[in-house]
This record gives C-alpha cells, sequence and structure tokens, in this order.
C-alpha cells in the first residue's frame, strides 16, 4: 500500500511540473487512438494521461474530448454487419401472434405468450409451415423490448391518421357565449358536454357517428349511434338522452361543427332555457371529457 500512495505522489508531483502546452502535446497525441478505443482501452488511455499531466479523470476526459473535435473527426471503422437474432420465419410468427391476441404491448406479449402460441397451434391459427422447433423457442423466450422493436414497423404502418369530420358552423359563432379551459365549471349535475365522435379510416360517404354526452360534474356519460351528422338525428338523440339523464339538464357545451351551432339546435336549447356554451376552435384543452 505504501508504494501505491509513492507511486500516485510521484505522478502528481509530475504532472504539477509540466506546462499547459506540454500537457496539450499530450492530449494531442492520445486524441485519435481515445476517439476510436472502446471503454476499456479509454479507460487505460485516462488512467495515463491523470498519470502523467496530474488532472483529474474528468478534467483529462474532457481534454481529450476537446483535443479530438480539434482533430476532426476520427476515420470511420467498417464493421461487419451482426446477423439478426431473430430470422424472418419468427418475426412473421410473431405479426401473427401479436394480431391475434389483440395488438398488446411487448411487455404483455411477452408474459402471456406462453399461452398463446399453445392454444394458437392447437386451433391452426398459425402459419404451420413457419413454425419449427426453433422458431416456438424464440417466441416463447423473446423479451418484452426485442418484440416492440421487432414490432416497430408493423405498428407505424398501421396507425389511423386522425380525421375530423367538424365543420364549423359560421352564422351562428359568434352569438354563442366561448367557454375556455381555466373557466370554473358547474359543481351541480345538469351541465353537460356533447361530442360527435366517428372512428374511422375515411370520411367519404355515409357512416355512423356517436354522440357522446357528459356530465361535467358526475361523469355520468351517454351514448347513441347517428345515421349521420345532420341536425336532425343530433336533435332527436339529444331529446332521448335528456330523457335519460337521472337529473335535469340545465346546460349545454359543444365545439364548432355545424352538426351543433345551427339554429334548430339553438332553438331547441332555447325551448328548454339551457345555457349553451361553445369551446374555442383548436383548443381541445377545452372540454372536460
Amino acid at each position: 500500500m505504501p508504494t501505491i500512495v509513492w507511486v500516485l505522489r510521484c505522478a502528481w508531483r509530475m504532472g504539477k511540473t509540466l506546462s499547459m502546452s506540454a500537457r496539450r502535446e499530450i492530449t494531442k497525441k492520445h486524441a485519435t487512438e481515445y476517439g476510436r478505443a472502446g471503454k476499456k482501452a479509454k479507460g487505460v488511455m485516462l488512467d495515463q494521461v491523470v498519470a502523467t499531466t496530474g488532472w483529474s479523470r474528468a478534467n483529462a476526459r474532457r481534454a481529450l474530448t476537446a483535443a479530438k473535435a480539434r482533430k476532426g473527426p476520427a476515420r470511420a471503422v467498417t464493421r461487419t454487419p451482426r446477423r439478426p437474432t431473430y430470422g424472418y420465419d419468427t418475426v412473421t410468427l410473431l405479426i401473427q401472434v401479436w394480431n391475434l391476441a389483440g395488438q398488446p404491448s411487448g411487455k404483455y406479449l411477452a408474459a402471456t405468450m406462453g399461452i398463446w402460441v399453445p392454444k394458437l397451434e392447437q386451433h391452426g391459427e398459425l402459419d404451420m409451415k413457419r413454425l419449427s422447433d426453433h422458431t416456438r423457442t424464440q417466441l416463447l423466450t423473446v423479451s418484452g423490448a426485442t418484440i416492440d422493436r421487432i414490432l416497430k414497423p408493423t405498428r407505424d404502418g398501421g396507425k389511423l391518421v386522425g380525421l375530423s369530420g367538424t365543420k364549423p358552423g359560421l352564422l351562428l359563432r359568434n352569438s354563442i357565449q366561448v367557454r375556455k379551459a381555466g373557466d370554473e365549471h358547474e359543481q351541480a349535475p345538469g351541465f353537460v358536454e356533447a361530442d360527435l365522435v366517428h372512428c374511422g379510416a375515411t370520411l367519404k360517404g355515409e357512416f355512423v357517428h356517436t354522440l357522446t354526452v357528459t356530465d361535467v360534474s358526475t361523469g355520468w356519460t351517454e351514448n347513441m349511434a347517428l345515421k349521420n351528422g345532420a341536425h336532425r338525428w343530433v336533435i332527436e338523440a339529444m331529446t332521448v338522452i335528456e330523457a335519460r339523464l337521472p337529473f335535469p339538464l340545465v346546460g349545454l357545451d359543444t365545439d364548432n361543427g355545424g352538426e351543433f351551432i345551427n339554429h334548430a339546435l339553438i332553438n331547441w336549447a332555447g325551448e328548454r332555457d339551457l345555457f349553451f356554451t361553445r369551446s374555442r376552435p383548436y383548443k381541445s384543452n377545452d372540454c372536460a371529457r
């Protein structure tokens, strides 16, 4: 132990006697090799620079990195690509299992793979030409993180582009009070928010909409399917939902779509003496849903 202390003291004293220009030359000499070296080799170089210059490891690391930047990027090292662990057959089977399991997360799929693979194999739902002892073993041992990495291109390719069928009702919009994020919501039941939802990959032609009405205070929610977004169907559904609510309807808040901002619905609300408000365009945080 005394010998080690003596060596460190000698190295520190030698570093103290070196000029700054000499230290720069030392770091410049090691900079290129330091940029190409692996983790262990870099550690050895740092030890040498620290022993020679008397710097701390953090300071020596900063000096080597700066010297490497001054000398320019290191020459690219050609590396042989590593052979993929999971082949085409395993990836194909993994995608099949993922789809049949309901497209869960990689972590959940890895935990339930031992249930899915035997059952799907038993009922002939998998590509039996690709299912071998090797691919079966890989499916049963693959980790959740690896599943997510392998399935990322498949997930990204299957994402639906967000579509909106909301068309602003320009004529009446300015006559309806705006309700925005930060406004105090009613504490008593009866003030509801309404939205017309369509989940699909296209807005062409006729398709079913869902009218969702949520009470701000209690969270009570009613849903009704509509033939389309015409205001006659909206009023008809709102009348049915009003009768379903376990409390009197007091107020109605909607977005700026023409299915809500129209004379027919405003008259319907006026007949019931409802407090009618709307959110700001392109401000989804105005809604309590």
